[in-house]
Order: structure tokens, then C-alpha cells, then sequence
């Protein structure tokens, strides 16, 4: 647990793209209040919060309502949006939602680039039985009628700057599965046409498209039809994972520390000590 309890802790926002429908794990649970629990397991002292960039269910605007910065707290809370990479839309609309609440609060990067996204995309290559998953050291799952890929897209949600951080996922996954690994936009068709022809050239026959993305950032039916049309078999999205509430958690930690909040106390504030073994010196 953190010392920065003593001094007063900001609230943990964290903004899920999409509406509360759209974000939900392939079992129907929501990634909001799923990603919630898992970043409570890092900051347990932290109140947790969640709302959505778009709809009129658990809005962001709603998570931003009622925060305290008290005066031992420098901030009310942090904002950390729940996407892989840069992502214009989804910050212009957390830019207006912070300035519509008036609240006083930092809103961090997202949670990518950073090296343990590809841990992730393989986790959830390996439970698709796409890839084998001993770097890991789980069992090797292989799906029904599948076959191991030879060769991965990874799939990138926001832009130029999202291709840009999948591309870091991407050389770090190919590290991790010893194939090659390209980034892609899939927003763009001509960016999927093209990576996947790249890796046909190269001598690729299964190539798997491996979303860096939660899920709600661009529907499952779009994916699938991307896929289909360039010859590639689909991978689940990222969905709500501990390593990416481990992140969530760091880019918190980020923002305190840059405030200088995250420090330990000094012993004159701690609280004293209490019970037997503690009595004043007579």
C-alpha cells in the first residue's frame, strides 16, 4: 500500500471509450467495472471510478462529478483513459468532459505504448490458439479447425500515433513469439491490405489480425469483415486484464509523482504508534 494516503489521495478516473453497451468483455461483463476491480488490487487506498466517453449510461461526465480536493490534496483526481495508443477522438472528448465538470484534475497518456501491451497480445493469441503460449508459461491452447499463425497484424485504433505505438507492441511481440509482426491501422482498409500483403509476401499463409485495442473502440462485426476480406483470421481485443490495471495503475503513479505527492512520510507524520508494546517511556 502507498504512503501517499497520509498526504490525501486523488481520485483514480478511469474514461472507457465507447458507451456502457458497447464496452463489455466477450461474456457480457463490463470492462468499465471489471478494469475497476483489477486496478483497486494496486491501489486499494485509491477511490476508483469509471464512465464513458459517449452514450447516457456511466458518462464520464457523471465519474467526475462530486470530486474533492480538500486542502490536503493537490488534486481532485487523475483521468486515465483506457486506450493502447494516442487516440484524437477520444481525447477531445475527455478534454470537454474535464473542463465541462470544472474539476481539478491531470489526465494521463493512455495505457500504451508500453512493453507489457505485448504480453497481453499474446495472452490472448495463445487462448485463441493462434500462437503457442510457453513464453508464458501457460498451457498451449489450440482452438477448434485453427492452425498456428505465421505471421501477425497488429491491429491499431486512433490514428497515425496509434500505428506508431502498436508498431512499438509489435516488435516486442515478435521478440516474445519468434514470427513477424507488423503494426497496422484498422481504420484504414488499404493499411490492413497492405500489411497483410507485406506478410504474404514474406512467405505468411495464416496470417492473424491481434487487435490493440479494449474492444469498444471499433465493433466486432467491422473486425470481422475486415478480416475476412483480406484473408486473415480475427484475434479477441485486449478486453479487461491485470497487467492493463497494472498500467492504469502506473500512469496514476505517474501523475503523483511528478507532483511530488508520491513520497513516503516523514516519521513526524506518522501516526503514533498504539498498545502495549508501544507505552511511552516513563
Amino acid at each position: 500500500m502507498s504512503f501517499d494516503n497520509w498526504f490525501g489521495t486523488p481520485a483514480l478516473v478511469m474514461a472507457v471509450p465507447g458507451t456502457a453497451e458497447q464496452a463489455r468483455d466477450a461474456d457480457g461483463g463490463s470492462i468499465g467495472a471489471r478494469m475497476a476491480d483489477l486496478v483497486r488490487a494496486y491501489r486499494p487506498e485509491v477511490t476508483i471510478r469509471f464512465g464513458h466517453t459517449e452514450g447516457d449510461e456511466q458518462t464520464l461526465a457523471e465519474a467526475l462529478t462530486g470530486l474533492d480536493d480538500g486542502d490536503d490534496r493537490p488534486l481532485a483526481g487523475v483521468v486515465v483513459p483506457l486506450v493502447t495508443a494516442p487516440h484524437e477522438t477520444v481525447s477531445e472528448v475527455i478534454s470537454a468532459a474535464v473542463a465541462a465538470s470544472g474539476a481539478n484534475v491531470r489526465v494521463t497518456e493512455g495505457l500504451g505504448p508500453h512493453p507489457m501491451l505485448a504480453e497481453v497480445l499474446h495472452l490472448r493469441l495463445a487462448e485463441a490458439g493462434f500462437v503457442r503460449a510457453d513464453r508464458m508459461r501457460l498451457i498451449s491452447v489450440v482452438a477448434r479447425d485453427t492452425t498456428m499463425a505465421d505471421g501477425v497484424v497488429v491491429g491499431a485504433v486512433g490514428g497515425e500515433g496509434a500505428v506508431g505505438a502498436a508498431g512499438v507492441s509489435a516488435v516486442l511481440l515478435a521478440a516474445r513469439l519468434g514470427l513477424t509482426v507488423l503494426p497496422a491501422d484498422l481504420d484504414s482498409a488499404a493499411s490492413v491490405e497492405q500489411t497483410v500483403g507485406q506478410l504474404r509476401q514474406g512467405g505468411c499463409q495464416r496470417p492473424v489480425i491481434a487487435p490493440s485495442a479494449l474492444g469498444p473502440e471499433l465493433p466486432r462485426a467491422d473486425l470481422e469483415a475486415l478480416a475476412e476480406r483480406f484473408g486473415a483470421r480475427l484475434g479477441t481485443s485486449l478486453g479487461a486484464d491485470s497487467l492493463l490495471g497494472k498500467i492504469a495503475a502506473l500512469r496514476y503513479a505517474e501523475v503523483l509523482n511528478s507532483l511530488g505527492v508520491e513520497q513516503p512520510p516523514t516519521v513526524d507524520e506518522l501516526p503514533a504508534p498504539v498498545g502495549s508494546r508501544h507505552r511511552p517511556e516513563s
